[in-house]
């Protein structure tokens, strides 16, 4: 049978490896961007070989509307991965109100509303997967993230409240939280600070970006089944 995932940020770094595994497994997919169109058109490419359904959907998540161009466009659907996220480093007391409101737009309200809109597919059913990529951040908090932080700290509240809401109905959610990962988000440090980073992470090195995809496939497997409202900290040890 024939499994749909749609997954948000598809263009991003995580996103595209996420997309490359799912794929491998058979999984067809509906990738979601909102500018990097020809990111997308190659990462369509890669996965052709796999043989499965690849369909790019546009929606700007900086906008408080982004979200509502993607339900129409949705028609199986066994699963949604939330992968997509913006960073944003600076003091509080020099943050701008827009650029608050543009993180929270990114990483919690079109995915609150998008799931909102698109939950009726899973409880027809009585199925359904829910992955939030969340972070390290989101669960400890750092210094000059500190909006960055909250943000992420809120999408790991939406997954356990959800989660209890949803469970009798045969849908699971549950989050990944990754520590630093080898992605454009990483672009802004420093080969000096990628390395202090490092060295601070027990097992000496920042993740690949195939490794958050693994769990995202395990969280996705019935091997994970009993698994709802739950937070894998995927971080080589770097927050216990």
């Amino acid at each position: 049978m024939k499994k749909y995932v749609l997954l948000t940020g598809a263009s991003g770094g995580i996103g595209q490896a996420v997309a490359l595994h799912l794929a491998a497994k058979g999984y067809h997919l509906y990738l979601h961007y909102n500018q990097n169109k020809q990111t997308i058109l190659e990462l369509r490419e890669k996965l052709a070989s796999f043989g499965g359904e690849y369909i790019p959907i546009q929606a700007d998540f900086s906008s408080v509307t982004g979200y509502q161009s993607i339900p129409e466009q949705i028609f199986s659907l066994d699963a949604i991965i939330h992968c997509g996220g913006k960073s944003h480093y600076g003091l509080l007391v020099d943050l701008k109100q827009e650029e608050a409101q543009e993180l929270f737009n990114i990483h919690v309200l079109n995915p609150l509303m998008l799931t909102k809109e698109l939950l009726p597919k899973f409880l027809t059913k009585r199925s359904g997967n829910i992955i939030v990529i969340t972070s390290i951040w989101g669960q400890t908090g750092a210094s000059c993230e500190v909006a960055y932080s909250a943000a992420k700290g809120a999408q790991i509240a939406f997954v356990k409240a959800l989660s209890k809401e949803v469970a009798l109905n045969g849908i699971r959610v549950n989050a990944i939280a990754p520590g630093a990962v080898d992605t454009p988000m990483m672009e802004d440090f420093t080969s000096e600070e990628v390395e202090q980073i490092s060295f601070d992470i027990p097992m000496g090195r920042i993740a690949r970006p195939e490794e958050i995809a693994g769990s995202v496939a395990f969280l996705l497997s019935d091997d994970s089944s009993y698994m709802t409202g739950q937070v894998l900290s995927v971080n080589g040890g770097w927050y216990t």
